[in-house]
């Protein structure tokens, strides 16, 4: 998923009182009343949101308004706006930012809400929405890539079923090359996602503790393999290497049916369909294979959660809209619309509907991880994202022990800011 990155600051004042600013109303206070929710660029599907709106309006006699932001620049926007006195009432936060946010005050506590609406979700995706042990977030939504891709390509190539394992994958990208005149796979350079969720495969994390202090870890030889797996998958790509998956969209390059396949969310599948609804016959999905057949390529757990404002002045009214929008009911509308992971048991069926959701499943289970999850971890993020240089300059020839050299200092500083 496309994440921006927090400001390096927090307004002090949000620290003191913030989970006393609470409507005061009961149900019958909230008829005519508005809410004010913040979701991104391409997170809420069509059909969950018009469910959800006129549930909430049935329920509480209240509006809700959702506000689109785009990724570039969210963290320091979101920063802000949680400062001031009329902050959004719900806001979407990044599952690897929720930390820094809470760290800073700017959440409400949402610990008896949880045990309301969420006792069987997975802690796997829960933990991101804990700080200190308290519940400052509830989660929404979270997937992991997979191979989105062109089945006609992969026909015209004479390949018959999907890649089992790594090497047999890359076979598959040579086959298309050779015999097809599309391009075996679209990776740009930038992907740090897909580059993270290797990392996780190779064992390796990308901070470590050191003199009680966090600091990168980028230079760890285990780092460097991941690194390596990647420099041979973009090898079959003609995409940029100083880019990332967003620039451009990587789903409106698919959607032109000159690619044999990408790393994608699921949800790109419908973002390809809307560009080119043609291409939607000729759409398919596997679960990105591993070195062994019996175990998936390694694969970062992303996605978002809801949050409630701690200067906000609905707190009661935006703990409804909670629990409407991560009702049972809407979240398998979710799973269903948009291909993300189950969050409970009871929605693997809906899983099963969705062909990426179901292609994702297997390494999420076995190999899936985020990036670490404290409040620290937000500022590395910052653009210009030192990952991000450091990919580059490994697919431009330098080694990853010398890239890692040269933004290891960088991303210390920000490791270093409180």
């Amino acid at each position: 998923m496309k994440r921006g990155l927090i400001a390096a600051t927090m307004v002090a004042g949000m620290l003191v009182g913030v989970a006393a600013c609470g409507s005061g109303d009961g149900a019958d206070g909230f008829k005519g009343k508005k809410l004010t929710v913040w979701v991104m660029s391409g997170s809420n599907p069509a059909q969950w949101t018009e469910q959800v709106s006129a549930q909430f309006k049935k329920k509480t006699g209240a509006t809700v308004e959702f506000k689109v932001q785009q990724w570039n620049g969210i963290q320091q926007k979101l920063s802000t706006a949680l400062s001031e006195d009329t902050p959004p009432d719900v806001v979407e936060i990044g599952n690897t930012q929720t930390a820094a946010y809470a760290k800073a005050g700017a959440l409400a506590d949402l610990g008896d809400l949880k045990k309301e609406i969420g006792a069987d979700w997975n802690d796997a995706f829960n933990k991101a929405a804990l700080v200190d042990g308290k519940q400052y977030a509830l989660p929404w939504f979270a997937g992991n890539r997979v191979v989105m891709y062109n089945k006609k390509i992969w026909a015209q190539a004479g390949l018959k079923g999907t890649p089992r394992t790594r090497s047999e994958l890359f076979k598959a990208f040579d086959t298309i090359k050779k015999k097809t005149d599309a391009e075996p796979l679209y990776l740009p350079g930038q992907n740090w996602y897909f580059l993270d969720g290797l990392t996780i495969g190779t064992g390796a994390d990308l901070v470590k503790k050191q003199g009680g202090k966090w600091v990168s870890n980028l230079g760890d030889p285990k780092v460097a393999k991941a690194m390596d797996i990647y420099k041979t998958y973009q090898s079959f790509s003609t995409a940029p290497k100083n880019k990332d998956e967003a620039t451009p969209q990587q789903s409106e390059v698919f959607a032109k049916g000159k690619t044999g396949a990408v790393i994608a969310m699921g949800y790109e599948a419908a973002e390809a369909v809307k560009a080119n609804p043609d291409i939607k016959k000729d759409i398919g999905f596997f679960t990105i294979p591993g070195e062994t057949a019996g175990k998936p390529e390694g694969v970062f757990l992303g996605g978002s959660n809801f949050a409630v404002a701690g200067m906000g002045k609905n707190q009661e009214l935006a703990k409804e809209f909670l629990k409407i929008a991560l009702s049972k009911e809407n979240d398998a509308r979710m799973v269903r619309e948009s291909g993300w992971t189950p969050k409970s048991p009871d929605l693997a069926t809906a899983a099963k509907e969705n062909p990426a959701a179901a292609a994702a499943a297997p390494a999420a289970e076995k190999s899936g991880g985020t990036t670490p999850l404290i409040p620290q971890w937000a500022a590395v993020e910052n653009v210009p994202n030192p990952i991000k240089n450091y990919m580059t300059a490994v697919l431009n020839g330098k080694s990853p022990a010398d890239a890692a050299k040269a933004v290891e200092s960088e991303i210390n500083a920000r490791l270093a800011k409180e």
